[in-house]
């Protein structure tokens, strides 16, 4: 299938790694041209080439911090023109709320919900304008199934859940542009260790312990890989899917118990 992605412009945020990286090669295998960026300039340089190697799209690389104004200004000069915008950011770290001060829920909302409509505002008019636009918010599957420990993360990606859920169904849908969830479940990435991780502390297991519990948990009986989450993402920003906006579609191996 032709995901009409060739010669397309994309801005994939925290892609030196995990579900951004994914998202980007899957991009570029399809012929898109790509800016990541990501903090990390060894990690991003080192992914740059790998993505490079692959003969598809341009690749070019901002290191920088894309939470803060100078960071999504460089990430956005670095783009000729912004067709596709996978929003995607660290997670917040885990843990009891009795111990997170207003300081950082305010880092946890900047990351995880204001820099994305930041990153929106900045580029939806301008799709609309070309008539073709792809946001993708990587958020989590979270959004659904609240996981107790990551409440940072429940409360900030559901708030740009629901700003998106309004702004999706705007005159923008009638201009070719979509804008969509994607919610990761369980994929085998530094973000599921550090959950994994604290996991294991609070309950007094070993980290393998706690993995496998975790995957006996997914009726796939495994993890996802970066890979096939990237393959969705494709697909979310491809020419075939213009009629499927303000949606939130859950990769989880069949993890939530829900009908809906």
């Amino acid at each position: 299938m032709d995901l009409g992605l060739t010669g397309k412009w994309a801005l994939v945020c925290a892609a030196s790694k995990g579900l951004g990286r994914g998202c980007a090669e899957a991009l570029v295998k399809e012929g898109a041209n790509v800016v990541i960026t990501a903090r990390g300039v060894e990690a991003l340089e080192a992914t740059a080439a790998e993505l490079r190697a692959l003969g598809g799209g341009e690749v070019r690389v901002v290191a920088g911090d894309i939470t803060t104004p100078d960071g999504r200004a460089a990430a956005l000069a670095a783009c000729p023109h912004v067709d596709i915008l996978v929003n995607n950011a660290g997670g917040p770290p885990p843990g009891d709320f009795r111990q997170w001060d207003r300081d950082t829920w305010i880092k946890a909302l900047d990351a995880n919900m204001l820099t994305p409509i930041e990153l929106i505002r900045a580029t939806v008019d301008g799709m609309a304008s070309r008539g073709y636009g792809r946001v993708v918010n990587i958020t989590s599957g979270a959004v659904k199934a609240p996981i107790g420990v990551l409440g940072l993360s429940n409360g900030a990606r559901s708030g740009l859940t629901g700003f998106v859920a309004g702004l999706a169904r705007s005159p923008l849908a009638a201009r070719n542009v979509t804008i969509n969830g994607l919610l990761p479940g369980a994929f085998d990435t530094d973000r599921l260790r550090v959950t994994l991780r604290a996991g294991a502390k609070a309950t007094g297991q070993d980290e393998e312990a706690a993995a496998d519990a975790r995957r006996r948990t997914i009726p796939a009986q495994r993890f996802g890989t970066p890979e096939e989450f990237g393959a969705v993402c494709a697909f979310l920003c491809s020419q075939h899917a213009g009629y499927l906006t303000g949606q939130n579609i859950l990769l989880d191996g069949g993890t939530y118990p829900g009908t809906f």
